[in-house]
């Protein structure tokens, strides 16, 4: 069987490595909930922005006014863009002992000169926390270990564009702020986490649950 990790099923194992390898080795998934519909709408419209300006050369302004301009641009490949950020296919690398997948589908991509910065797209309903950024930084590390290992230079920090409602208009069109985080990567910290998940995956045994982990207490109930 060929395990398929990702950014989300990486967050599942450092919450609970029980639960982890219970949905990836077992099948067994947590109870899910269901999910809006609005992200994924927003993350489709933000896309298409940012290709309007991809295809003329240039940056949106959201970027430009957070002093993201000189010596910038955004990737113009759209053929390459267009797999990367496909759900089921995204940037991919196979541990060639375990044969092992690591996947994630990026938003999108910055040049600088030769080397690759990640750019993510992130909705939220209110104003950043002084932590909020720090919720991604296991999915920026996976996604600069991925660019790394499919042969390509990147930075050692990404992005993260948030956009959160600021106001209506009288005609009911809805207004949003924007904050640019600017975040520290580590390929170094990706890769000790994907060697991390070969290992409890090649386990025969599942490992010890988080203590805080309300699905595995429910389960022993």
């Amino acid at each position: 069987m060929t395990y398929k990790l990702s950014p989300t099923t990486m967050n599942l194992m450092l919450d609970c490595p029980k639960c982890f390898w219970l949905q990836l080795v077992k099948g067994i998934k947590r109870p899910e909930g269901i999910f809006p519909s609005l992200p994924g709408g927003m993350d489709r419209v933000l896309k298409r922005h940012f290709d309007r300006f991809m295809e003329k050369g240039e940056l949106p302004p959201e970027i430009k006014e957070e002093g993201i301009s000189k010596g910038y641009k955004l990737f113009d490949d759209k053929a390459k863009l267009e797999i990367w950020r496909n759900n089921k296919q995204g940037m991919q690398y196979k541990d060639e002992t375990s044969g092992i997948l690591l996947r994630g589908a990026i938003d999108n991509l910055l040049l600088k000169g030769k080397k690759i910065i990640v750019l993510d797209y992130k909705t939220r309903g209110y104003p950043l926390k002084e932590d909020t950024h720090e919720h991604y930084q296991t999915q920026m590390d996976l996604y600069n270990l991925l660019l790394r290992k499919n042969g390509y230079e990147t930075e050692d920090y990404a992005y993260l564009l948030f956009y959160y409602p600021k106001d209506v208009t009288e005609t009911g069109e809805i207004l949003f702020d924007t904050k640019l985080i600017k975040i520290k990567t580590s390929v170094k910290h990706g890769e000790m986490l994907f060697k991390k998940a070969i290992k409890i995956l090649k386990s025969k045994k599942p490992p010890k649950s988080n203590p805080e982990c309300k699905f595995c207490k429910y389960r022993e109930c």
